[in-house]
């Protein structure tokens, strides 16, 4: 049996598969979804057709759900070595009070380019209130987010076959064979985390409607001369939206002309410069380009992430414009909530029905970031009637209830899932409580396992069956309100939360950990 201590190990590849898992993309869902799966006891290969990381500037922050995935795996110290290796950060995180009172920096974001003053947020809600470890982190950018992605995969055994492309399948009701540029390869299951243009999805045939794309978009760091007229932040104009931000030679900008001609030739400096003009009605010119992204609204979601043996991550199951970095935290909470259920199928642990829980549980979560992405597109539009709509909210925003109702959708502090269960925690992200020996509960989740806190120790007898899928704890937290016991699933999430109930604890473990 596997050491209690360090949970599954991961099966070796043999008949009747070469691995377990085989994911195609090794973007932040292809990375953290390969680690988990190689956490959760099954064995998993990754295939990426590009050679390295992508080196152009994208998503810049993460969301508190992104943030709590990576802590709860052992990465909060990466991500703050990463933050602290931005020069530019350090005057947002400068502007945190020095008695910790503020959970958010004090700029709290933007909505539709209203920028949120975290001067305005209530302290008071108990979902800003106090300071917890991963507050301490928001800004890293995404090509940071993948180097100590691949770094945790690479520690825990995945192989990465860089420069390589899944380019088929063939799927059977007992698994999946994969093409790739070098040759097949037998797996039980195939996840495309290939990104938005994803081969796997298309291949599969899922069905991906949404809305056409309204917006030709520019995000760049470059050197331009004429600009000094150009005010700081995010604006309005006539024709558009633009954020100018001069200390680190940032700028985006928004214009409502329609989609490019052609989508897959890459952008120029000619045209980021036309863009600046039409949008600022500054004369401008770009004279160096450090990195340069073109970007729309196209807003589309699978209408499921699985089809037989073949799942969807990331943005191969939802694209939509990158407001907020809201894709990077999506794709991030996918993966945490695919990956054990993945492991577990795989192994042969899982409780029926567990796989199908995945798609359940995060196709609301990515329509919702699909519609908050489309109530922006709306207020940024320059016709008469969305500036008047645009006033209204921007006063709203501007109120303690708005500001704190904005900046708590946007930090996605409130997410949870609909799980049963009476107890108000249940179904939500666990409070990282501190125990009375000085750890929190996120340092007991590393492993991947899932947790039960039990401080009584009267429930030790109904997890002992479950040792190779579940660490117990008996410390008691510190805080006084915590429950009587919970039980907290490999992704951090409460799925049982009471007092000393021993059917409802049985029935919960059975419900997500399977047969003890």
């Amino acid at each position: 049996m596997p050491d209690p201590a360090i949970g599954p190990q991961p099966r070796a590849a043999g008949y009747p598969f070469d691995y377990d898992v085989v994911i195609a993309g090794a973007g932040p869902a292809g990375l953290m979804l390969a680690a988990e799966v190689q956490a959760g006891g099954a064995s998993v290969i990754l295939f990426e057709r590009l050679t390295e990381i992508a080196p152009i500037l994208k998503a810049g922050t993460l969301t508190r759900p992104g943030i709590e995935a990576l802590y709860r795996r052992g990465l909060l110290p990466a991500l703050r070595r990463a933050q602290a290796a931005k020069e530019w950060s350090g005057s947002f995180l400068a502007t945190r009070r020095p008695d910790g009172t503020s959970a958010l920096p004090r700029f709290a974001g933007h909505f539709a380019a209203i920028s949120l003053n975290a001067e305005m947020l209530d302290e008071s809600d108990p979902d800003l209130a106090g300071l917890c470890p991963p507050d301490l982190v928001v800004l890293v950018h995404q090509k940071q987010v993948e180097a100590l992605l691949a770094e945790h995969a690479a520690a825990l055994g995945v192989p990465v076959r860089r420069g390589v492309a899944v380019t088929g399948f063939e799927q059977d009701a007992e698994g999946v064979t994969v093409t790739t540029g070098r040759g097949p390869i037998r797996c039980g299951w195939l996840v495309g985390c290939d990104g938005g243009r994803s081969t796997v999805r298309k291949l599969a045939g899922f069905d991906f409607p949404g809305t056409a794309p309204e917006i030709t978009a520019y995000h760049a760091v470059a050197d331009i001369a004429g600009g000094a007229d150009l005010e700081i932040g995010w604006h309005a104009s006539t024709t558009g939206v633009y954020v100018n931000d001069p200390p680190r030679r940032r700028i985006t900008t928004i214009a409502f002309d329609g989609a490019p001609a052609d989508r897959d030739t890459p952008a120029t400096a000619a045209e980021l410069q036309a863009s600046i003009r039409y949008v600022t009605g500054a004369d401008v010119t770009v004279t160096g380009i450090t990195s340069l992204t073109r970007f729309t609204d196209n807003t589309r979601q699978a209408t499921t992430y699985r089809r037989g043996r073949v799942l969807l991550a990331g943005d191969a199951a939802h694209v939509h414009p990158p407001f907020g970095g809201q894709g990077l935290n999506l794709s991030l909470g996918d993966a945490m909530n695919l990956g054990w259920k993945l492991a577990a199928t795989a192994r042969g642990t899982a409780p029926e029905g567990l796989l199908d829980t995945y798609p359940a549980e995060r196709h609301p979560i990515g329509a919702w970031v699909l519609d908050w992405t489309r109530a922006q597109i709306a207020l940024m539009r320059p016709d008469r009637h969305a500036r008047a709509l645009r006033e209204v909210v921007g006063d709203l925003a501007r109120t303690v209830d708005g500001a704190t109702y904005f900046a708590k959708k946007i930090s996605g502090v409130g997410q949870r899932y609909q799980l049963p269960g009476d107890h108000p925690l249940v179904g939500a992200s666990t409070p990282d409580y501190e125990l009375a020996d000085g750890s929190r509960i996120a340092d007991h989740l590393h492993d991947g396992r899932a947790l039960l806190l039990d401080p009584s120790g009267t429930r030790q007898d109904l997890a002992v069956p479950y040792r190779d899928r579940l660490r117990t704890v008996t410390t008691a937290p510190v805080d006084g309100e915590a429950p009587a016991a919970l039980l907290v699933r490999p992704d951090g999430y409460v799925a049982w939360a009471g007092e000393p109930d021993r059917d409802t604890l049985d029935q919960a473990l059975r419900t997500w950990l399977g047969a003890p």
